[in-house]
């Protein structure tokens, strides 16, 4: 073997040992999510996509900042489906196991008040799912990867008015959740400069454990509404549509994103056919990166994400890239969220598989809503997109 040989052998072997980047301690990131209670499935969803993009991410030695590799740490609370449960969850992962970022929670009964703890903490937040407006207002440290009710609402309103020929309007509402309630009454606000004061003609509401919905469809179906505004979560929404229908309605409804979990099908089955809704991303007949997600997350857990899991998916990678964006991840916990949340206000543009968006000043992505049909298969079938 002559010397030349020699060196160039040596110097491959050198090579191939060395590791392409050290590994740095992990990323922690906090979920404070519904794993039981009212909605459980959204709580799956999230837990879901989040371990199917942090083994992604880890399978690749973890994110790359300023030449280094940090792998992810995911911590997931229960948040139990409860206000107060959600605020000592959220407040355990930014004091006991000092998370620099918190995903969740996704539900605005729970995002509302945990957005609170997060802001007066200095720790950034992104709810994924939640959409009335008082989740993020005045606090710079909260955002959210999903559209405004104060612009699903009139979006819902447009699409009825259209598609049923509609001139009358019933709503029926959860009291004691922010986002029923809220959604609600921008609804109706919506539906009345629309069609006049006297449009809604059954403005009904029911309690967080109520199962029978017979006195309040009662009192709607004897209004004689065009159809039925149901800004309900899904569990509540198999419920009251088959009601609605032993009580003899026969026309349509109108629902809205909480409509869209991979459950409502389960738990309602046909008499939720035919039915439409807004929401934050069609399934079928998806493409590109959107379609690569649920054709993996289905492979993985043998059915289609729901919105909840796009747009956790979409959550993440926000704050991957504003992790990226500094070029380096401070030791100190305080300063790396204050680096998180200065570059994820300052993102132009983030390209996701729910769609495209920016924020706003006060933390809300300006973004497209769409409108799909629940077909004859069960799926959620895109009908139109509307933007703002």
């Amino acid at each position: 073997m002559t010397i030349r040989t020699l060196v160039t052998t040596c110097g491959l072997a050198l090579l191939l040992a060395a590791p392409a980047l050290a590994q740095e301690a992990p990323i922690k990131i906090g979920f404070p999510i519904p794993l039981t209670g009212e909605i459980p499935k959204v709580g799956e969803s999230t837990k879901f996509a989040a371990e199917m993009l942090k083994e992604e991410v880890n399978a690749k030695g973890g994110i790359e900042v300023g030449g280094k590799k940090y792998p992810l740490e995911f911590i997931y609370e229960d948040n139990e489906s409860k206000p107060e449960t959600a605020v000592n969850v959220t407040l355990k992962l930014i004091e006991r196991d000092e998370v620099v970022a918190i995903v969740g929670p996704q539900s605005s009964r729970q995002a509302v008040p945990a957005g609170g703890v997060a802001d007066e903490n200095k720790t950034p937040m992104i709810s994924p799912w939640s959409t009335n407006p008082d989740a993020t207002l005045n606090r710079p440290y909260v955002f959210r990867a999903a559209f405004l009710d104060p612009f699903q609402a009139p979006v819902a309103a447009n699409f009825a008015t259209e598609q049923f020929s509609a001139k009358t309007a019933a709503i029926l509402f959860e009291i004691s959740n922010d986002y029923s309630k809220g959604l609600a009454d921008n609804f109706k606000d919506s539906w009345t400069k629309l069609h006049g004061a006297d449009s809604v003609v059954a403005f009904e509401s029911h309690g967080p454990k109520d199962q029978d919905f017979s006195a309040q469809l009662t009192k709607i179906i004897a209004a004689k509404p065009d159809f039925i505004f149901l800004p309900e979560n899904y569990s509540f929404t198999a419920l009251i549509i088959p009601q609605a229908r032993d009580l003899g309605y026969k026309g349509p409804f109108m629902g809205s994103d909480a409509w869209g979990s991979a459950e409502l099908m389960k738990l309602c089955g046909d008499t939720c056919k035919g039915q439409f809704f807004s929401t934050h991303y069609a399934a079928a007949g998806a493409t590109g990166a959107t379609k690569d997600f649920i054709d993996a997350y289905n492979k993985k857990y043998g059915y289609i994400p729901d919105d909840v899991a796009a747009l956790t998916w979409d959550a993440i990678n926000i704050f991957i890239e504003a992790i990226q964006a500094s070029g380096k991840v401070e030791s100190d916990v305080e300063a790396e969220r204050e680096l998180i949340r200065e570059n994820v206000a300052n993102i132009k543009e983030f390209k996701g598989i729910t769609g495209n968006m920016r924020f706003d000043e006060n933390g809300d992505p300006i973004k497209c809503a769409v409108v799909v049909e629940i077909t004859d298969s069960g799926e959620f079938s895109f009908v139109k997109s509307v933007c703002p």
